[in-house]
């Protein structure tokens, strides 16, 4: 555990106001993140899964602001950070949105920055939430039309990956060469032009099927840092692609040994770094600048739960890959 007096990678925070109708802005970057920043690929793309977190102030935001209010309004300040070039879009995990609501968030950030949006599970878990069979599971025409059209038509050029993330398959997970064979015929059918992403929760399902359909389809295999599957090297490997070739699309989700409740107690209010995990940081920069001299982009996202700090573990990583 770390001194708890070391609670910023790069110095204080600075003074922060209360103006409470203020609106919110971005902290002041220290000049030492400035820097990195400017040795940063403009390809590298490193963000966090959300935005709207009180305990980011003084590290994003330049003053306090409710959850709420920084999830209607902290996005504009959030991209105005020299390191935070991407972020996650993760409500639409749970339902689909609309192209209006995307271009709302397009608006609100500069041309050079991309977005990282979840596909809605419908598509990808096996089981309603009732328990019942899904018709919609893995039905590229339903994705096609309440999936990726609005997701194309509202963000536009700063439309980054669509991640079509798989909950714990069970039984599915099972016979991985059949899903291997169900994927592909998805991806396939799904409209061209975006950039598509899997994120798996099975270590069963890496294997040769898995890594011929993102290679027959051009989708990436999407890193996830999560106790349920191997490190970041074994994930490459899978993935087919090993030669850093093709776009590198990560999320950073879940320190070793805990769960998300569990995290979220132990690191809240996500203000500082309490589990640093070494490791996958240097595994990550490695594969950035593979990706960066090979001349692909990488786009990398990074959770609270991580290491305590969604902010705190971009900027860490930030520092590796500038070194």
């Amino acid at each position: 555990m770390p001194d708890d007096r070391q609670q910023f990678l790069f110095g204080p925070p600075p003074a922060r106001p209360r103006r409470e109708h203020a609106a919110v802005g971005p902290a002041v970057a220290p000049p030492e993140l400035a820097e990195i920043a400017s040795r940063i690929p403009p390809t590298v793309r490193l963000g966090t899964s959300s935005w709207s977190f009180p305990g980011w102030a003084g590290i994003v935001y330049d003053r306090d602001a409710s959850a709420s209010r920084l999830a209607r309004d902290g996005l504009a300040a959030y991209a105005r950070h020299p390191l935070l070039r991407t972020v996650g879009i993760d409500r639409t995990y749970y339902a689909p949105i609309s192209a209006e609501v995307y271009r709302g968030y397009a608006l609100a950030v500069p041309e050079t920055f991309r977005f990282l949006a979840k596909a809605c599970s419908d598509c990808t878990s096996p089981a309603s939430r009732d328990g019942s069979a899904n018709p919609k599971f893995l039905d590229a025409a339903w994705a096609g039309d309440a999936v990726v059209a609005p997701f194309v038509e509202g963000l536009g050029a700063k439309a980054g990956p669509l991640v079509f993330q798989f909950p714990p398959l069970g039984e599915v997970a099972g016979e991985p060469e059949r899903f291997a064979e169900r994927l592909e015929r998805f991806l396939a059918a799904l409209p061209r032009g975006p950039m598509y992403a899997v994120e798996v929760r099975d270590r069963a399902v890496l294997g040769p099927g898995y890594a011929a359909a993102l290679a027959e389809t051009g989708a990436a295999h999407c890193l996830s840092v999560h106790p349920r599957m191997p490190d970041v090297a074994t994930q490459v490997a899978a993935s087919g692609r090993p030669r850093a070739e093709g776009p590198l699309v990560v999320r950073w989700m879940l320190h070793v040994g805990l769960s998300y409740d569990g995290a979220r107690v132990r690191y809240a209010p996500f203000s500082r770094l309490v589990d640093e995990d070494f490791a996958t940081r240097r595994a990550l920069a490695a594969a950035i600048r593979a990706r960066a001299a090979a001349g692909f982009e990488s786009f990398v996202v990074a959770n609270n739960k991580a290491e305590g700090s969604a902010p705190l573990t971009v900027f860490a990583l930030a520092a590796a890959v500038a070194k």
